[in-house]
């Protein structure tokens, strides 16, 4: 149930994004968004935990790490990319991160020696990134291939985020160690937001910006980071970002419902070459869900 609540919150957020992004800066939007998010969730956990204050370098590196990589790095990629693509396209390139977490987690964690099959697989990965990213010669240094590369560096970041973080020695709660990555991660976009020399304009707040911001600052920056941290401790990075292979599914039905956008069957075919991907990277897990009949607790 958290899984699939996860999946809902993050998927319909690629669409909330898109329509931030048509009156407000990107990095600037994120950075606001993650100003709201971190100091409600390090109130909750002031009010919920005996401990919330970070102490010394065990507490302080997994934040800072978490804040650049998973906040501002991932955000800033991911919200930039997003003026060129839709939040469809987005999701389907973000549906990388599971194949780059399996990856990330092979090299630098040790969990094993990547297999030619293995290697196989990510090369799919790539493979399918290409596929909806259609490039052809003249589209090459296009807006909309320098958009999806930007969202695929965006997908690099938080796979490699959700790895490093995973193996810190922090004893903050999860929920402390959090709002204090929000916060982190916020103060790198407001800095990059200024480098890049853009402006607060209060008319672009228009209501339907309004309510994208709060849905993104509650419900996918609060609740959605939560769930995310809460089932990260039960199943791991590789497993848990499984979620963004259901999260292009939320944003297609949410683009179409909103937008009146419908992803054309490009898109939809490297989604497909990105799974098989992934298919064939964790094929152990695969083949034991089909001996188990999908008995998810047995493998």
């Amino acid at each position: 149930m958290l899984f699939v609540l996860l999946a809902i919150v993050w998927g319909s957020s690629f669409v909330a994004i898109e329509v931030g992004l048509e009156r407000v800066p990107p990095l600037l939007f994120a950075a606001l968004r993650y100003d709201v998010a971190g100091v409600v969730v390090l109130a909750y956990a002031a009010l919920t935990y005996e401990r919330w204050l970070p102490r010394g370098r065990a507490d302080w590196v997994p934040i800072a790490l978490g804040g650049v990589l998973l906040i501002a790095a991932f955000h800033a990629l991911l919200y930039l990319g997003q003026g060129s693509v839709s939040g469809a396209v987005a999701a389907v390139v973000i549906s990388l991160v599971p194949l780059l977490t399996a990856v990330f987690d092979h090299t630098l964690l040790g969990e094993r020696r990547l297999d030619p099959v293995g290697g196989a697989g990510f090369g799919f990965g790539i493979v399918g990134v290409a596929v909806v990213a259609s490039p052809t010669p003249g589209a090459v240094g296009s807006e909309s291939l320098f958009g999806v590369g930007l969202v695929f560096l965006a997908a690099v970041a938080f796979g490699l985020g959700s790895v490093i973080t995973r193996s810190s020695t922090s004893t903050l709660p999860v929920v402390a160690q959090q709002g204090w990555t929000m916060l982190f991660g916020s103060a790198v976009l407001h800095a990059a937001s200024v480098v890049r020399g853009e402006p607060f304009v209060a008319g672009a707040w228009t209501p339907s910006v309004l309510v994208a911001f709060v849905y993104l600052a509650l419900g996918s920056g609060v609740l959605g980071f939560l769930l995310y941290f809460e089932l990260l401790g039960r199943v791991g990075p590789s497993d848990l970002n499984l979620v963004n292979y259901v999260t292009p599914v939320v944003a297609a039905v949410v683009s179409w419902a909103v937008l009146g956008q419908v992803i054309d069957a490009t898109t939809v075919a490297g989604f497909a070459v990105v799974f098989v991907g992934f298919a064939l990277l964790k094929r152990d897990v695969v083949r034991c869900l089909l001996r188990s009949r999908w008995a998810v607790a047995d493998c």
